[in-house]
């Protein structure tokens, strides 16, 4: 008995131990347990790694290393594995690793109002159909689930950070710090009744309340005031927003000169254009991203230029309602900061960024009647380093740089349209299409692998935005149409 109770507790002991070198192994860090190698925790593979850093650096069969968010190293795969033993890699054959598409417009949750209201001027789309609308249905519950469906269609498309003007901007963000996105959250501002607020005194009182709330709590959150426009607000209420932005600390966005009815308007009531009009009050002493800027003059390029406004060209949603096109040619040579948007799903009708890209490209080279501008280095950039610095974030995201947050995606060449391929950036521009992503990464988190999203409950949002959309659309069917 004696000698039982004896190899009993020994073997208790042995056990124990066993167990406690099992937990140190795996708490070790991994340069600890393989010599000479680093620990990371995460390498992305890829047969082609565009960086899209200034000199356009691309490397053949390489992988770029992620640690703590932050990318720490990029080189020929053989090199990384040789100095790095990561936790997680993403595979990469057949597979190119570029930075993450930067949406530098949009209203996520317009999702649920897509196909709404279709071929008609801009002003009566919004004036007979989607503020009526939005009165009628926009609630803090319709905002969460058509942001979180916008986030999934973003996400599956490759769309690593995007600026959003709506309604209800907690609950955007919430949506957002859920989901594992990067954006700059608008607290709308406008004149007339809105979900969530009276008027335009209202929207600045509760836009501000919400800053601060905020500001500092997520480092992928950014929140900012969002004026709709110089005619949904007065000179007075813009000068506002713009104090109210400026003690703060934070920038704005804003509709400009997307219409020619929007500087016809300012011509008449104020006697400049638009941009003259937010230049001589002070509004673009701010950071400020201008959507659309869709007819500016020469003159106020210039301003553009000066002031640093980030311009967010909109190709998709200004056709659609031709609102025009955008002289993007001529804001690039000025030196004009310029990124690509997709607009609202509403006048889209998707939040595809590669249609855009590859649009972009397109209406340059009609309009200007030469097939040589635009080329596609050039719009890759505008949504991507181009588009991050647009939106004030060109310090940290936009390119695969070491030092920078780590907004990276996969994207699979294995479709038949990339067949052959010569000119990786050039199918990039001209063919790829949401599709094709395979897996995303923002702030090193990895939200989609292998076309699998793993931070949004699909089939949850896919039933609650098609109930919801049914009891709109039984509203509308009952002559209650907005």
């Amino acid at each position: 008995m004696r000698t039982h109770a004896y190899l009993g507790v020994v073997f208790t002991l042995l056990f124990s131990l066993s167990l406690l070198n099992t937990a140190a192994q795996a708490q070790e860090p991994a340069s600890r347990i393989e010599p000479g190698r680093l620990s990371a925790d995460l390498v992305i593979k890829g047969d082609h790694v565009i960086s899209m850093d200034a000199d356009g650096s691309v490397y053949a069969n390489a992988a770029v290393v992620v640690d703590k968010g932050v990318i720490v190293a990029i080189g020929p795969a053989e090199e990384i594995f040789s100095s790095y033993a990561p936790a997680s890699v993403l595979e990469g054959d057949n597979r190119i690793v570029m930075p993450g598409l930067i949406n530098g417009h949009s209203h996520a949750a317009m999702t649920l109002l897509r196909g709404m209201a279709e071929d008609m001027a801009l002003l009566e789309w919004l004036t007979r159909y989607i503020f009526p609308a939005e009165i009628e249905f926009v609630d803090a519950e319709f905002v969460r689930i058509g942001t979180e469906l916008a986030c999934w269609e973003m996400i599956r498309g490759g769309t690593t950070t995007f600026v959003d003007m709506y309604y209800y901007p907690d609950v955007i963000a919430e949506v957002v710090a859920a989901c594992g996105m990067r954006a700059l959250v608008s607290a709308t501002v406008i004149e007339r009744p809105s979900p969530g607020a009276a008027n335009a005194a209202d929207s600045i009182e509760k836009g501000l309340a919400f800053i601060k709330r905020w500001q500092g709590k997520n480092p992928r959150i950014t929140p900012i005031f969002g004026p709709h426009a110089n005619y949904t607000l007065n000179a007075e209420q813009l000068r506002d927003v713009r104090d109210a932005g400026r003690n703060a600390g934070v920038g704005i966005a804003i509709h400009m000169s997307e219409s020619q009815y929007e500087v016809e308007y300012s011509k008449s009531h104020y006697g400049k254009t638009s941009i003259e009009l937010f230049d001589s009050i002070g509004l673009l002493d701010l950071p400020v991203i201008g959507a659309h800027v869709v007819w500016p003059t020469d003159a106020e390029i210039q301003i553009l230029a000066q002031r640093k406004v980030g311009v967010i060209h909109n190709p998709t949603s200004n056709m659609k309602t031709a609102a025009g096109v955008s002289p993007v040619t001529r804001m690039l040579e000025a030196g004009v900061r310029v990124g690509l948007g997709t607009d609202g799903a509403a006048s889209n009708n998707d939040l595809d960024m590669w249609e855009e890209i590859r649009l972009a490209a397109f209406l340059q080279k009609v309009s200007r009647m030469d097939p040589e501008v635009m080329p596609a280095k050039t719009v890759l950039n505008m949504a991507t380093r181009g588009g991050a610095e647009a939106i004030g974030l060109g310090d940290s995201i936009g390119s695969l740089e070491v030092g920078k947050r780590a907004d990276i995606i996969q994207v699979s060449f294995d479709d038949v349209h990339f067949i052959p391929t010569y000119d990786v950036i050039s199918h990039l521009v001209y063919v790829a299409d949401e599709q094709d992503v395979v897996s995303v990464v923002v702030d090193g988190k990895i939200l989609m692998q292998d076309r699998q999203m793993l931070t949004i409950d699909t089939a949850r949002v896919r039933k609650e935005a098609t109930q919801l959309a049914a009891r709109i659309q039984k509203t509308m069917q009952s002559g209650q149409q907005p």
